[in-house]
């Protein structure tokens, strides 16, 4: 049993890490320092509605600068996600579609053109209420679809809401009449646009949509099918089956019904996982504008790397477990068989399940739950077809060396995947913090090879313990230093802003810094401090980063003037003073909270 809870455990963690890529619009980022890429909120255009009174309503969409969603449809020859709408109304109330205004040309990944959203876009629906004046009602819109900027691409979700009153008359909300102006005005120019284009649209092949999903139902099949391959399971599949005619003689009927009983077993385990992933989806719709959560996959991705790679071993008890599948007498024994195959197969994640996965969170539950029956379709499908042929037992290639070297092959397909991570790491935290979650991963992976090198079964007791509290105490160190922490913002220094500032009287920081700046890194710690953090708060500092990991005249020029001929340079300008605190080369917390407390509080 516990090697089946955590071949469970570890199942559900890859299929997470593979599916975390839906985010929630309304999640600021990392400790709330990033903005969110679009937003959603409700305007109705009554604030008190009347029972059976058709009332229009709008969700309203606010795109950061450079960002676009899409509209309801696609042309056939266009590429995105169409955004979709799903009402949730009190028992009686009905929602109907409007005419959403007519998607206009945006700069979209890739430096391409593209058709859909920018700023701000009323997308409205015509409520009919029900009910007994008197008595209030909160509406719900779900919101989904694909938010871009020209680098890249995400699904997103989130829900807008709001609370109406029910009166024997409508109350019209004043302060809507403009928005709903704007409303008319876009739905006529949609609705004029769609009779002009509906016979050339109908007259294109709609094949885009279809050929996307054909496509990655393709790769969920290949994604299970390729499990097969995998080391832990491979070598007892053709075992399994000549055991299974053994049990059953002649009775070709037997052998088939194990076969089927053999993926309803498959098929049940993913069902488990897919339930858990939708449900845990659902409430975790911030995944990857969290930059914690995107180390951590960047450390859990480098780690299964390495294990795949060979640089140590684990799931060893999953192999055991998938050993005795040839075992188990019965159609029970096959049915368990199925569920094990699903959990000693997670060791060896394949490749291909992360885009199918990915997909499958952004699709409502029904169609995600088919693409998990797919990729449990694929795992199962050689074994099922053994049932209908046992001969072909004989046709399989013979377990060896090859399997060992494909698993490791596969581990590159990790590390890029790893690599992706820290790019979205990197648009999630400074420079200088990637710097240090970098060199946080690099101390893990270290950890992780002193455990294959060190904690191996013929080694002694004492030398097993003695490295794995090391491994322990490494790895919790990789975490500590590479966990991305709340940071400043900080304002780009320009020698103008620096002079308003303090023609302002205000107190002014400026971090002259590199990424190749180590002793810079070092000094960048320190603002983790909460000392420094309060300090810097409660004087009201200004903090400008001028950044000279590039080339850049006005910072050279600055630095002369300074009389300083490397960096870090830090300064302070107290107001009232003409010159600069010019801080030591390497900060410490009395040297900097020295110079803050000669601020005024």
């Amino acid at each position: 049993m516990n090697k089946l809870l955590t071949g469970i455990f570890l199942t559900v963690a890859m299929t997470l890490a593979a599916s975390a890529q839906v985010i929630d619009i309304d999640a600021a980022g990392s400790g709330g320092a990033k903005p969110a890429k679009v937003t959603a909120s409700l305007v109705a255009e009554v604030k008190a509605a009347a029972p059976g009174r058709p009332f229009r309503i709008a969700v309203k969409l606010v795109h950061a600068p450079h960002n676009h969603t899409y509209g309801k449809k696609l042309p056939a020859d266009g590429t995105g996600v169409t955004t979709t709408l799903a009402w949730e109304l009190p028992d009686g109330w009905k929602a109907e579609e409007l005419p959403w205004p007519e998607p206009h040309e945006v700069p979209s990944t890739g430096g391409e053109k593209s058709l859909g959203y920018d700023e701000t876009v009323y997308l409205p629906a015509k409520i009919t209420p029900a009910g007994a004046a008197g008595t209030a009602a909160e509406i719900v819109v779900k919101v989904r679809g694909l938010v871009c900027d020209p680098e890249s691409c995400m699904p997103f979700k989130t829900e807008a809401k709001t609370s109406l009153p029910l009166a024997a008359a409508a109350e019209i909300a004043a302060a809507s009449t403009e928005v709903f102006q704007k409303v008319d005005a876009g739905s006529k120019t949609a609705g004029d646009s769609s009779e002009k284009d509906a016979t050339a649209q109908a007259a294109k092949p709609k094949h885009t949509a279809d050929e996307g999903v054909l496509t990655l139902v393709i790769f969920a099949f290949l994604g299970g099918l390729i499990l097969n391959v995998m080391p832990c399971v491979f070598p007892v599949l053709g075992i399994k089956v000549l055991g299974i005619v053994r049990q059953s003689g002649e009775d070709r009927t037997q052998v088939v019904r194990h076969g089927f009983v053999y993926t309803a077993g498959v098929l049940v385990c993913f069902w488990i996982l897919a339930g858990l992933v939708i449900a845990l989806g659902k409430g975790w719709g911030f995944q990857l504008q969290n930059a914690g959560f995107v180390f951590g996959l960047t450390c859990f991705f480098v780690v299964f790397a390495m294990n795949m790679a060979g640089v140590f071993e684990i799931g060893s008890s999953a192999v055991g477990v998938g050993a005795e599948l040839q075992s188990r007498q019965g159609l029970g024994g096959s049915f368990f068989s199925g569920l094990l195959a699903v959990v000693v197969a997670t060791p060896c994640s394949a490749p291909f399940l992360a885009p199918a996965l990915t997909y499958a969170l952004s699709l409502p539950a029904a169609l995600a739950l088919l693409m998990f029956t797919v990729i449990g379709l694929g795992l199962a499908s050689p074994f099922l077809l053994l049932s209908f042929a046992p001969g072909l037992v004989s046709k399989l290639p013979r377990p060896g060396v090859w399997m060992e070297s494909f698993k490791q092959g596969m581990s590159f397909l990790l590390f890029g995947t790893a690599g992706y991570m820290i790019a979205i790491l990197a648009k999630l935290i400074s420079a200088e913090r990637l710097v240090s979650s970098l060199l946080g991963v690099t101390i893990i992976a270290f950890s992780a090879w002193m455990y294959g090198r060190w904690c191996l079964p013929h080694k002694p007791a004492a030398t097993r313990f003695r490295a794995m509290v090391i491994v322990i105490l490494t790895f919790g160190l990789g975490i500590w230093h590479g966990w991305p922490r709340a940071e400043f913002e900080w304002e780009k220094w320009s020698p103008e802003l620096v002079k308003k500032l303090r023609d302002a009287g205000e107190p002014v920081y400026v971090d002259f810094t590199a990424i190749w700046c180590a002793t810079c890194q070092v000094n960048h710690r320190l603002y983790d401090k909460e000392e420094i953090q309060k300090a810097f708060l409660s004087r009201k500092v200004h903090l400008l980063k001028a950044d000279w990991s590039k080339p850049d005249a006005q910072i050279q020029k600055a630095l002369d003037e300074l009389g300083e001929s490397a960096i870090p340079v830090n300064l302070l300008y107290v107001p009232g003073k003409k010159e600069p605190i010019v801080l030591p080369k390497l900060l410490t917390v009395e040297n900097l909270t020295g110079a803050l407390n000669t601020l005024p509080k």
